[in-house]
């Protein structure tokens, strides 16, 4: 499997970018579906993610303003941003995950979202 990311690009602070994840399988629908960033010198966090079942959790700093959502016939993971910030200035990556009945974990390559003050 692999996972193709998308969408980054440079954006001023106040507006939006949607993120896509698209997968080389049909497995959107049957695995956990996270979006991580990595900011220079920092660790990499969970940003958002989306389990089978659609339950979703965001990460404080998010909250509010993004929204993971996904396309199950597309095989592909969204993530809409809005009301950027410079903070959120970052590698984005995305994931897909499930440890039943095995474990499988699967990351992209990242896309760079560069917000302007």
């Amino acid at each position: 499997v692999q996972l193709q990311a998308s969408g980054g690009g440079l954006v001023q602070a106040g507006g939006s970018l949607r993120l896509s994840c698209e997968a080389s399988g049909n497995i959107v629908s049957s695995h956990t579906m996270g979006w991580y960033r990595q900011a220079p010198g920092k660790q990499r966090e969970l940003v958002a993610s989306m389990t089978r079942d659609g339950s979703t959790n965001y990460a404080d700093s998010v909250l509010g303003r993004f929204t993971i959502s996904r396309d199950n016939a597309k095989n592909t993971v969204y993530l809409q941003m809005n009301s950027l910030k410079p903070e959120d200035t970052a590698v984005y990556y995305c994931r897909a995950s499930r440890t039943s009945p095995m474990w499988q974990n699967w990351w992209g390559q990242g896309t760079l979202v560069t917000v302007s003050s």
